[in-house]
């Protein structure tokens, strides 16, 4: 959720601090703030309500620019309290000697603000956030009991309970920030940079500090980093000293320009050809039907023993695990569920270790499914995550991984990440289903041939773009959409519905066609569009009939078809053509044409397409 940047070395830390913040505009945008430990002995705060950029230009005209080489940034998605300049972050201490901020919800602060009270704090600053009742318990710790900021924050880390990713300075240490990370979600990560500089980093994500390091450490739960010119050190909750592992990452830095592209996600639509290339290089054996998961690591046996499979995913995930399910029922012939994290976590799952778990989650910071990760672990299941992000939470604690190989994604409404967990969730099937032994070699080697043709198939796709540029200018006033399709498309049909309403703000179903008659006919009239997805499959006659109920009751249908299908174009109103593959695999090709409606339609409705409105790109708070 929230964004953290945090910098001490010997540049002045303002610069780094902004930069990294727009780096993490995408994982919130309701507010944003810096705070500087100046030359004069102050610690400066500025915060801003809405877009990073209210706040660059809040500080462009100081009279004087801010100066110091200890500080930090955050950038808000709103849990506790309105996007207010009161509730922005950092937030201070009652006598302003600290200054803290927070990503995550704090469960018990209600408690703790209640004891704050009684023992003679008053909160002067009257937010409404949880956050400020860390400020007030690091700056009790050590006004009162004499500790250092490092020694208050494992205390107060011991007095919290939920989740949270926390960064503090304070006037009485002033050469150093103190980073902790309370449960498992609220990533932290510890950028070590160039010892001429004597610098160091601290962000909630790896891409604020990309420009300046790739080596990294990542905080585990329970875990506190003293970061100073020196460089860090790291305490467990008890206070001791432990180490912690430095890794170098490989991924490129999130490039500034759009390539030419009007936002992130246009851009991002227009990157999955060649996003679904790099998913799939070096894993595909076309000449014996086979697929290589370099970081799924489980023996013949063990793969042997899987009795069920069960997907979790949050939003545009569980769609992709709802299409994986036909795939790894008919591929490696094994039952499957699939269930919202959010939901997954709140039940008692029948879990065994003869279960495999597979997590999709683009950031690996998503709260719900690492708690349904954790739920998991915890029954002895095996566990294998589909994560874009390469070294997050959810690849690390898990028994395999398979990457998406996405490359940085900004936009909010995920696009290219769908494409390429629905390539890793294939592979997944194929790889299952050839390993058991109910897959043969030549269905499995014309379906692999199938696929590695698809990023081509996609590019073509992509080249037509006039008809969406006519519905969008038919229905940009529409307050309703019907997105309809059958097996296999049925999860592109939500996944459309869910793409205009994030993007639009237009209210949209996704519905599967044969339920049409069991009560969604009754919306049909001729003011509602329909799109139907009606490809050349083993339901095509099922929704050519659904169409047919639309028309008779004047809606407007807009249909995805396969290419050359001529009888399609006699009964709807519009029809959007995409190339043939096998049926299996058309849900990738179907993804293409709702994004593109969606993207279109929120850009003429003038919508925030990239930071929609309440959204935020990684989900680390219930």
């Amino acid at each position: 959720m929230c964004g953290i940047i945090g910098y001490v070395g010997s540049k002045q830390a303002l610069p780094v601090i902004i930069e990294g913040l727009q780096r993490l505009e995408y994982r919130g945008y309701d507010s944003a703030g810096i705070a500087l430990i100046s030359p004069a002995g102050n610690i400066e705060v500025r915060r801003a309500v809405g877009k990073l950029q209210n706040l660059v230009t809040q500080l462009q005209e100081e009279p004087k620019p801010l100066k110091g080489s200890v500080g930090m940034g955050h950038t808000r998605w709103a849990t506790h309290g309105k996007p207010t300049e009161l509730n922005a972050h950092p937030h201070r201490g009652p006598q302003s000697r600290v200054v803290v901020v927070h990503n995550g919800i704090i469960e018990n602060y209600v408690q703790l603000k209640q004891e704050l009270v009684q023992s003679g704090y008053s909160f002067n600053y009257s937010s409404e956030t949880d956050t400020e009742v860390i400020a007030h318990l690091l700056e009790k710790c050590m006004l009162r009991e004499g500790d250092t900021l490092e020694q208050a924050t494992i205390k107060t880390l011991n007095r919290l309970k939920g989740t949270a990713a926390i960064v503090a300075i304070s006037l009485d240490d002033p050469e150093k920030i103190v980073a902790a990370r309370l449960s498992n979600a609220g990533a932290v990560v510890i950028g070590y940079g160039a010892e001429v500089e004597h610098e160091m980093f601290i962000a909630s994500d790896i891409p604020a500090i990309l420009p300046h390091t790739r080596r990294i450490t990542f905080l585990e739960s329970n875990e506190v980093a003293v970061l100073n010119t020196a460089g860090v050190t790291f305490f467990n909750s008890k206070g001791e000293v432990i180490s912690k592992e430095i890794v170098t990452v490989n991924i490129d830095a999130i490039s500034a320009a759009k390539g030419g592209y009007k936002h992130f996600m246009q851009k991002e639509i227009y990157d999955q050809p060649q996003a679904l290339s790099d998913t799939l290089l070096g894993r595909v054996d076309l000449e014996n039907g086979n697929v290589k998961l370099e970081d799924f690591k489980f023996s013949k046996s063990d793969i042997a023993a899987i009795e069920k499979v069960t997907l979790i995913g949050c939003g545009t995930s569980w769609h992709a695990g709802l299409v994986a399910k036909f795939w790894i029922e008919s591929l490696a012939g094994l039952p499957c569920d699939v269930d919202y994290g959010s939901e997954f976590r709140y039940r008692d799952p029948i879990l065994t270790p003869n279960h495999l778990l597979v997590a999709i989650t683009q950031s690996g910071e998503t709260v719900d499914t690492l708690a349904g990760i954790e739920e998991a672990k915890l029954k002895k299941a095996k566990v294998v995550s589909v994560v874009n992000v390469v070294g997050s939470q959810a690849a690390r604690v898990a028994d395999g991984v398979i990457y998406m190989h996405a490359g940085p994604e900004i936009g909010v409404a995920s696009t290219k990440a769908f494409i390429t967990s629905l390539a890793d969730l294939f592979l997944l099937a194929v790889y299952l289903g050839r390993e058991r032994g109910k897959l043969g070699a030549d269905r499995a080697q014309s379906l692999l041939q199938s696929l590695v043709e698809i990023p081509n198939l996609l590019a073509n796709t992509l080249l037509e773009n006039s008809i969406y540029d006519q519905i969008s200018r038919k229905f940009y006033t529409a307050k309703d959409f019907l997105y309809l399709g059958r097996g296999i498309n049925y999860p592109i049909a939500l996944e459309g519905a869910l793409k205009l309403k994030e993007l639009s703000y237009i209210h949209a179903e996704g519905y599967p066609a044969g339920e049409l008659k069991h009560g969604p006919i009754a919306l049909i009239d001729e003011g509602l569009p329909v799109v139907a997805i009606v490809v050349k499959d083993g339901l095509y006659d099922k929704v050519v009939s659904a169409v047919e109920q639309v028309k008779a009751r004047d809606g407007f249908v807009l249909a995805i078809a396969s290419e050359g299908d001529e009888l399609i174009a006699g009964k709807a109103d519009k029809v959007i053509y995409i190339p043939n593959t096998d049926p299996l695999l058309m849900p990738l090709l179907t993804t293409i044409p709702v994004q593109l409606l969606s993207y279109h339609l929120a850009e003429i409705r003038g919508c925030d397409v990239d930071q929609p409105r309440n959204l935020a790109k990684s989900v680390t708070v219930e």
